[in-house]
């Protein structure tokens, strides 16, 4: 057999075990997802078990962003300097012992838990579109990658409507995540198994991790960079806080709806993320414009989102969160836009600097939202007027949105041929 030929197989066989642990990877940011979105089901639960109010909730749920978005940046950086063999499992044990110390019992251990899955959960997707640049082909990385953000959003969605009847029913809330730290456990060995060794590993002081975070001083230096950065964590808010925290809540407790309906309809949300993302983006390639698609989405949001808090019973309850979903998938406009208004040396680093400036928003805002609530909130009541006066806040932050993303710098096919040409 020629040296061609065992070379051939040697890359397929390589390229496969990338494509398998990218497939591994996937399940991880499936439930890594999950579990960001399942405390907004376990409101009572939380309360009753810790004794906390709702500003108390709110900051044990939001601890999770604080290490998500700084992690975010290492995630990026590990990776191209250590490979993906020993840097994803390692993320995924992480987030397992978070899982599992959150089901404990204790504040300490849920607080603890909280934070060690968002430095775990940061290496889920960043690790899904390493492993896929290396397993697939150019001519359909872009698809793999479409489909690792579409899985994750689905994963989403799960943490609301198949984790509700999971511990109504089949478990208690604190064996769930006993349970799910065991899955990912599994899940951390079958990536760490079907990853190739020995890719990209930088040995010497020249790639140092140091060094390799050093393109962040380009793109953080960049006022481009914090115009997309803060306009996408704005417009995360009304989901990340508003509908996963909150939404449940609001439902429940501000529209009389009962348990079991409003998880079905604080489902719709990320579903229609699921729907927004891809769809959006594409428009916005399609007519070679980004900023018209991310403000025509950030209306979009506004309108569904003001209809469901302020006119509640004006159109059918599942149609309005799928909408909101579906606009607020205008939020990963930014995440192209900042790749294109930075150099290209620097492209990987510019999507750890979007997460951590987008999730940085929803680790400062959670503990606030809560803390107004709190201070809205009559006697230990929440109502639909507590809800409607709090929610001031998530409308201002998709307003404020709109108007920076007036500032950012179109980087659209259509407009970018044009400057070139001259014209």
């Amino acid at each position: 057999m020629s040296s061609s030929v065992k070379l051939a197989r040697r890359v397929g066989r390589t390229e496969s075990g990338f494509i398998a642990a990218w497939a591994f990877c996937l399940i991880f940011y499936f439930a890594q997802y999950a579990l960001r979105s399942a405390p907004g089901i376990m409101i009572p639960e939380l309360t009753g078990t810790f004794g906390l109010s709702a500003l108390g909730v709110s900051t044990l749920v939001g601890l999770y962003y604080y290490t998500y978005s700084t992690f975010s940046l290492v995630a990026g950086a590990a990776l191209d300097r250590y490979g993906a063999k020993y840097v994803i499992p390692a993320g995924i044990l992480v987030t397992a012992l978070g899982a599992i110390l959150f089901g404990l019992g204790s504040v300490t251990g849920a607080e603890l838990g909280r934070l060690l899955q968002g430095v775990g959960s940061a290496f889920a997707f960043t690790g899904a579109v390493y492993l896929a640049t290396h397993g697939f082909a150019a001519s359909s990385l872009a698809t793999a990658v479409g489909f690792t953000q579409c899985f994750g959003m689905l994963g989403g969605s799960a943490g609301q409507f198949a984790v509700g009847p999971l511990i109504h029913g089949v478990v208690s809330w604190q064996l769930f995540w006993i349970l799910a730290g065991i899955v990912l456990i599994a899940i951390a060995l079958l990536v760490w198994f079907t990853t190739p060794g020995g890719h990209d590993e930088h040995p010497g002081g020249s790639n140092s991790l140091w060094s390799a975070l050093r393109p962040y001083k380009v793109v953080l230096s960049n006022p481009q960079s914090y115009l997309c950065g803060f306009a996408a964590g704005l417009l995360f808010l009304p989901t990340t806080i508003g509908d996963m925290i909150w939404g449940v809540p609001f439902l429940r407790e501000g529209l009389g709806v009962d348990y079991a309906a409003a998880v079905n309809r604080a489902t719709m949300v990320p579903l229609g993320w699921v729907i927004g993302c891809p769809l959006l983006g594409y428009i916005a390639d399609k007519i070679g414009r980004r900023k018209p698609v991310l403000i025509g989405g950030a209306i979009l949001m506004l309108a569904a989102a003001a209809i469901i808090v302020y006119l509640p019973h004006l159109a059918p309850p599942y149609v309005l969160g799928l909408v909101l979903g579906i606009g607020s998938g205008a939020a990963m406009i930014p995440y192209s836009m900042i790749k294109e208004v930075n150099p290209d040396e620097v492209k990987g680093s510019a999507t750890g600097a979007i997460n951590f400036l987008v999730f940085t928003f929803s680790a400062l805002l959670a503990p606030a939202y809560g803390w107004l609530l709190n201070y809205l909130t009559d006697e230990g009541a929440r109502t639909l007027g507590t809800f409607q006066e709090a929610s001031v806040v998530g409308m201002a932050s998709i307003v404020i949105a709109i108007i920076l993303s007036c500032f950012i710098r179109e980087t659209g096919a259509a407009v970018t041929v044009a400057r070139r040409s001259g014209r």
